[in-house]
């Protein structure tokens, strides 16, 4: 992934309250405390707090991402030299002011850029949607198998007066006369051009003369959908899942949110799980463990025959290969594990007394001669 603008400016630890040498853990515990405390469905008025929030986590959440970043931040400012829009690309002789931060207002007002209006008017061109989360609550089986699904999300959507142009019907927006609808202004300084965003429209391009009476010029309105989502085969409690381009709809034609679902699956009446593997008790008969017997244990499927062989301990564990939780792509399905536990009745009947004794007559001493201490 390619180093983002915001990378230089936003300190992320900072936004999630953690310090740089947290664990993965720690973050995603951070996160989901803020989250909470900040989601737009509990607390209006906390969309930017959500936004920054989840701007923050998608990046250290990902391994990936936040080694990037912390490298990225490491260098310094001048890291943004060559990347889309920086300065000092291949051929660069063009600077975006807005991109340079504290060192755009320096080099803005040397060469007569007027950065304290281009900063400002940067927040009003295209913005990309917040990021949107919700909670999934899914059956053990539905987890397992994976399942087409739709969650409930509240979240900025298209104006449906003015399908989200921002101007009342019967009039559309107009081409910025100042930057003739590009949205920036060049200002060739010899050596340099120095862009600007065009503080007339905010980066738009357009005017608009008569707001939208619903989203009043803004294009978008805050309502309730449903968003079909795909759960893959084998998702795991608390994980989290990213459906691009679902959360909240842009402004000003800028891209979309996306919507984080997180998983809450529910516990099975007989299977446990342990990553691609299920997990699952069976009780047998003293006799049954003494001499060995074959029984049928539950798959996820049809039932399966075990057989156990004589002289097995409580306690031990076998593999049913290929009987544990399916998933796709190249990986393979993981294994059912059986743990055989000899079960101790705690009510015995006179016939079974007697011949338990009778067993006890003729066994071997017990076997803790090796617990004894001379």
């Amino acid at each position: 992934m390619a180093p983002q603008r915001e990378w230089f400016e936003k300190d992320y630890y900072r936004t999630l309250g953690v310090s740089k040498n947290a664990t993965a853990k720690e973050i995603t515990s951070a996160y989901r405390k803020l989250a909470k405390a900040h989601h737009p469905d509990a607390n209006p008025g906390h969309e930017e707090q959500f936004k920054e929030i989840s701007a923050a986590y998608d990046v250290l959440g990902d391994p990936a991402k936040r080694k990037e970043y912390d490298e990225v931040r490491a260098q310094g400012p001048m890291a943004g030299a060559g990347f889309p829009g920086g300065f000092g690309g291949p051929g660069g002789t063009t600077f975006r002011v807005e991109d340079m931060g504290d060192l755009g207002d320096l080099l803005g007002g040397m060469f007569g850029g007027r950065t304290r209006r281009t900063t400002r008017a940067r927040g009003t061109g295209p913005q990309r949607g917040a990021d949107v989360e919700a909670e999934l609550h899914l059956s053990f089986e539905d987890a397992v198998r994976g399942v087409t699904t739709t969650v409930h999300v509240t979240t900025d959507v298209r104006c449906h007066t003015c399908a989200g142009s921002g101007a009342a019907p019967g009039t559309k927006p107009k081409a910025c006369p100042r930057c003739k609808g590009t949205g920036t202004l060049q200002d060739d300084q010899g050596l340099f051009s120095l862009s600007q965003i065009c503080p007339n429209c905010g980066g738009r391009g357009t005017l608009i003369e008569v707001p939208c009476p619903t989203c009043h010029g803004t294009g978008l309105e805050h309502r309730n959908r449903d968003v079909k989502v795909r759960i893959p085969a084998g998702v795991e409690d608390g994980q989290r899942i990213r459906v691009k381009g679902r959360g909240a709809t842009g402004r000003g034609n800028g891209p979309n949110g996306d919507l984080f679902v997180v998983v809450s699956v529910a516990p099975h009446r007989v299977f446990g799980r342990r990553g691609r593997n299920l997990t699952l008790s069976v009780p047998v008969t003293f006799a049954e463990a003494a001499l060995g017997a074959e029984i049928t244990v539950p798959t996820l499927d049809d039932p399966v025959t075990l057989r156990i062989p004589a002289g097995t301990p409580s306690g031990r564990t076998f593999r049913v290969k290929g009987r544990g939780v399916p998933v796709s792509g190249k990986h393979r399905a993981g294994d059912l594990l059986v743990t055989i536990d000899v079960a101790v009745p705690e009510k015995l009947s006179a016939a079974e007394r007697s011949a338990i004794e009778a067993l006890a007559a003729v066994s071997t001493p017990a076997p803790r001669g090796h617990l004894e201490v001379h």
